[in-house]
């Protein structure tokens, strides 16, 4: 068998993906992956890990939530040994709901900053995304925009877009101000941002950025890689023409938000999943996973044309465990000021 060769087939719940290492026969060594992540480019990097250690990956994508609840109907019965999930609550929630096991791994602690990794060891992030702000300078004046709190201003009546309330991203981006400004204040700014909505919530970031450059309001917030991938013409030419209107406005100090992984409760190749683990973290593994994405490594920055014409970026000192720890309280905030 070629061992570059892959099999794919699919199944209710997402895709399945088979990648042989080198020179592996039947019944040798395997770790499967569960994953949220929904990159391609993924694939290559769990090819490169096969190739090196000989164990073979099965990879099974589909939708976070979809995951979460296959695991919690799988129970005991679950296959799975590796979850690779995307933003701060998803990753805490699944260790909250008793669906990943606590490891310790010394490659794992040197290479993961102590922000981004749970303290009982049961997630740790992988790769780093940065909330920021998308503006059309021909609409609203960037000069007078620098942090999240502006979005606030009156002067800004009518001209903010927002994703719905359902993104984990914004609920995470909610709970990172709860954390630095407390309750009263954080539900000073939501209530006076959400007064400064007149266009209807979006589904996504993308349409955000669409929304904004054609001039159908003034700014939103937005993934910062999701305009970068439109830079890049991933999504196409009118896409990367739409993305060179706006201008990325990053916050100093930023909310920074993750993709994690952690091991499920009942894997049973538990040492093939460390070792996957400890690989994607790794500097190799983590710019391998973050380079084609246009997200940022877990130590420095993506080195990409378009993802360097934002800058670089200086984290807020917020723990990805905090932005899990009070997801709930943001919801309720975010419910209360009428976030849609």
């Amino acid at each position: 068998m070629n061992t570059i060769a892959r099999f794919i087939s699919s199944v209710a719940f997402g895709s399945l993906l088979l990648i042989p290492g080198n020179l592996i026969q039947a019944g040798g060594r395997e770790v499967r992956v569960y994953s949220g992540r929904h990159y391609n480019t993924d694939r290559q990097v769990f090819k490169k890990f096969a190739e090196e250690t000989g164990i073979k990956v099965r990879l099974i994508e589909a939708t976070g939530i979809s995951l979460i609840e296959r695991l919690k109907r799988e129970g005991k019965k679950s296959t799975a040994d590796v979850i690779l999930l995307v933003d701060a609550a998803r990753i805490s929630n699944a260790a909250k709901e008793g669906l990943l096991q606590p490891y310790k791994s010394n490659k794992l602690e040197d290479n993961v900053p102590n922000e981004y990794k749970d303290s009982r060891g049961r997630w740790y992030a992988l790769t780093r995304r940065v909330r920021v702000m998308v503006a059309n300078p021909k609409v609203v004046d960037v000069g007078k925009i620098n942090s999240y709190s502006d979005l606030a201003d009156p002067s800004l009546m009518g001209l903010v877009c927002l994703r719905k309330r359902n993104s984990p991203y914004n609920q995470s981006l909610v709970a990172n101000q709860y954390v630095l400004r407390g309750e009263k204040e954080t539900n000073s700014w939501l209530n006076k941002m959400i007064s400064n909505v007149s266009e209807p919530y979006f589904p996504g970031d993308i349409g955000i950025t669409r929304a904004v450059a054609q001039g159908k309001c003034g700014i939103g917030i937005v993934n910062h890689y999701y305009v970068a991938r439109m830079l890049a013409g991933v999504n196409g030419t009118k896409d990367k023409n739409l993305a060179k209107k706006v201008e990325v406005i990053t916050p100093n100090p930023a909310h920074v938000n993750v993709s994690a992984g952690g091991l499920a409760k009942y894997a049973t190749n538990k040492k093939e999943a460390i070792q996957l683990l400890e690989f994607l973290a790794s500097p190799e593994g983590s710019s391998g996973l973050a380079g084609p994405t246009f997200e940022h490594p877990l130590r420095g920055f993506n080195e990409s044309p378009e993802v360097k014409t934002f800058g670089e970026f200086n984290p807020d000192e917020v723990s990805i465990y905090q932005l899990g720890k009070y997801n709930a309280k943001a919801i309720d905030l975010m419910t209360k000021a009428g976030w849609e």
